[in-house]
């Protein structure tokens, strides 16, 4: 999936859902930025004035700083959303740090012209409030893991949830910045990773994490990933690829119904009789 200059909105799903009336309320307002990882987006008690789109395979992360220098990861967006001021009705400070985690081109606008197109538009209001729902509901099954399971799972949720976004089996994140995102030590998390790979899930490579079984690797993961992806098809039409990748949302008229969709359930609901 590569975008288009001459259609701006192309890489990212929220926008492409969405008809050309109402994408017709947010194009002009819309400013490509190209970012590496590790770019900030966002820090805790800044105001959160604008509403950045990943597009592709661009990947932000949402984390919760810690005492000690420590933090931990709470929502992975990617393609399929944007971070920033998607519900709020003004500038609001942040709670987390915003952060570009895999690096690539987003699209960013001013979160006072979201908030007009949403007062023109009850689709596109109602499409963004689903959303948000949709991005609580990862946050809170975030929580939940963190506090319940192993942290081979957590590991596990986190490394698919990544594939889920960008679509390859190569993932680009290296076992320092998953120590980052899950909270622990690098020693630990080498540890960890090596008990992966020794399982056959994984192999550990430069710069990357292969990740060599998804069907394997969701039956050991634990149910939240699973979770979440059915929130996502249920509340905002998600289809998924075969190899777990977002590809598409659905924008509808407020209380109206998502379409029937088969394909959309074929990976999707992995996990639901174990």
């Amino acid at each position: 999936m590569t975008s288009n200059p001459e259609r701006p909105f192309r890489g990212n799903l929220l926008l492409e859902a969405l008809s050309p009336t109402d994408l017709a309320l947010l194009t002009p307002h819309l400013v490509r930025r190209d970012h590496v990882r590790g770019d900030v987006l966002f820090q805790v008690d800044e105001d959160v004035s604008h509403v950045t789109f990943p597009l592709d395979r661009t990947v932000a992360t949402l984390v919760v700083p810690m005492d000690g220098g420590r933090s931990v990861e709470t929502a992975t967006v990617g393609h399929e959303g944007a971070v920033g001021g998607v519900v709020s009705h003004g500038y609001l400070p942040a709670f987390t740090r915003c952060v570009i985690q895999v690096d690539g081109a987003v699209l960013r606008m001013d979160a006072e012209r979201l908030r007009e197109a949403k007062r023109a538009s009850p689709t596109l209001n109602d499409l963004f409030v689903r959303y948000a729902d949709c991005l609580l509901a990862q946050v809170l099954q975030s929580v939940a893991c963190n506090a319940a399971h192993p942290i081979q799972q957590r590991a596990l949720r986190w490394l698919l949830g990544l594939q889920d976004r960008v679509g390859t089996d190569a993932l680009p994140v290296t076992q320092v910045v998953l120590a980052g995102m899950l909270g622990i030590g690098r020693t630990y998390m080498t540890e960890v990773l090596a008990n992966l790979q020794e399982q056959g899930l994984i192999h550990i490579g430069r710069g990357r994490i292969h990740m060599l079984d998804r069907a394997r690797t969701e039956a050991a993961c634990c149910a939240c990933h699973a979770r979440v992806r059915r929130h996502f098809h249920t509340v905002l039409g998600a289809i998924y690829a075969p190899d777990g990748e977002i590809v598409a949302v659905e924008a509808t008229e407020p209380g109206g119904e998502l379409r029937a969709r088969p394909e959309a359930i074929q990976p999707a609901l992995r996990g639901t009789t174990r």
